[in-house]
C-alpha cells in the first residue's frame, strides 16, 4: 500500500516542470536579445570598418598561385566526375554574344556590392527589428568564407583556360574587373572557395523574400541567387562546387546567429518587457 502511493508521487516529483521545458534563448545576454532601434552613424561605422577588415583579411591571405592551381585542377576533376561538366559550355555560350558577356561581366562586378548594401539599408530604414539579426547573418557569413579563402586557395576556371574556360572579363575589358591588372595586383584572385558571390546572393534573396509585402518584389528576390548562379558560372568566376559552398557558409551564418539570439535571423527581436507593457497598455486604451 505504501509502496503503491509513493510511486505516483515519485513520478510527478520526475515529471519536468513547465519552467524546465522553456525554449533555446541564445547564448547572448537577455539584454542583447531585445530590439534596440539602431543607430544609422554605429551602423555606418560597424560595416565601413568590417568591410575594410574584411578586405584587408581576403588580400593578406597569400595567394600560393602553385598550390591554388593544383587545387583548381582537382576540383575540374573532380566535376568531370560528377558530370557537372555544362559549366565550359555555357561558359562558350556567353563568349559567343558579347552584348550577355557584357551585361554578365558588369553584374559580376557590381551587383555584388550594389544590392548587398542596398538590402542593407532597406532593412535598417524598414525593418529596424530584423536588421540586426540579419547583418550578424552576414558578418558570419563574411568571416566563414574568409576561413576557406585561407585554408582551400583555388584558381577559379577563367585562369585554367586548358580546359577550354574563357575569360570573358579579359576577353571583353570590362571596367572594374578582377582582370583589370590593376586591380587584379591589390586582390586575391584565388579567393574562390566558398564564392561569396552566392553566399551574399543567397542572404539578399532570402532577405528580400521573406521580409518584402509586395508578390513581385519577393520573385526578384527568390531569382537573384537563380541569376547570380548563372552569372557566376558563365562568366567562369567560379565553379559549381564554389557556389556549394556559398550555400554552406551562409547557413552556417544562420546557424551562428541561431545559436546566438535563439530565433531566426529574420524574425522580429522583441520588445524590451517594459516597452512591450506599454505597447499592450496602448493597444488597451485604443480599444
Amino acid at each position: 500500500m505504501t509502496a503503491q502511493s509513493a510511486l505516483p508521487s515519485s513520478a510527478s516529483k520526475a515529471a519536468p516542470s513547465p519552467e524546465s521545458r522553456r525554449p533555446f534563448a541564445g547564448l547572448l545576454p537577455d539584454r542583447f536579445l531585445h530590439h534596440r532601434q539602431p543607430r544609422w552613424w554605429q551602423e555606418v561605422a560597424i560595416i565601413g570598418f568590417c568591410y575594410w577588415l574584411y578586405s584587408e583579411i581576403r588580400n593578406l591571405v597569400p595567394e600560393q598561385a602553385s598550390i591554388a592551381m593544383r587545387h583548381g585542377r582537382g576540383v575540374q576533376h573532380l566535376q568531370d566526375a560528377l558530370h557537372l561538366n555544362f559549366e565550359r559550355s555555357m561558359n562558350h555560350f556567353v563568349a559567343d554574344h558579347e552584348p550577355i558577356a557584357q551585361v554578365m561581366n558588369y553584374y559580376y562586378a557590381t551587383l555584388h556590392f550594389l544590392v548587398t548594401i542596398g538590402v542593407l539599408v532597406w532593412l535598417y530604414r524598414a525593418h529596424p527589428r530584423i536588421y540586426r539579426g540579419a547583418r550578424t547573418v552576414i558578418f558570419a557569413t563574411s568571416l566563414l568564407a574568409l576561413a576557406g579563402f585561407y585554408l582551400y586557395p583555388l584558381a577559379p576556371p577563367r585562369l585554367l583556360p586548358q580546359y577550354g574556360y574563357i575569360d570573358t572579363l579579359a576577353t571583353f575589358h570590362t571596367w572594374g574587373s578582377l582582370a583589370d591588372p590593376k586591380i587584379a595586383e591589390h586582390s586575391n584572385q584565388f579567393a574562390a572557395m566558398p564564392s561569396l558571390h552566392i553566399g551574399w546572393s543567397l542572404w539578399c534573396g532570402a532577405s528580400i523574400f521573406l521580409c518584402a509585402r509586395r508578390l513581385w518584389v519577393r520573385a526578384l528576390g527568390a531569382a537573384y541567387p537563380w541569376l547570380t548562379l548563372l552569372v557566376i558560372v558563365g562568366t567562369a568566376n567560379h565553379f559549381i562546387i564554389d557556389a556549394v559552398g556559398g550555400l554552406l557558409v551562409f547557413l552556417a551564418g544562420c546557424g551562428i546567429q541561431y545559436l546566438m539570439s535563439g530565433r531566426s535571423a529574420f524574425r522580429k527581436a522583441p520588445h524590451p518587457p517594459g516597452k512591450a507593457a506599454q505597447l499592450v497598455g496602448s493597444t488597451a486604451g485604443a480599444s
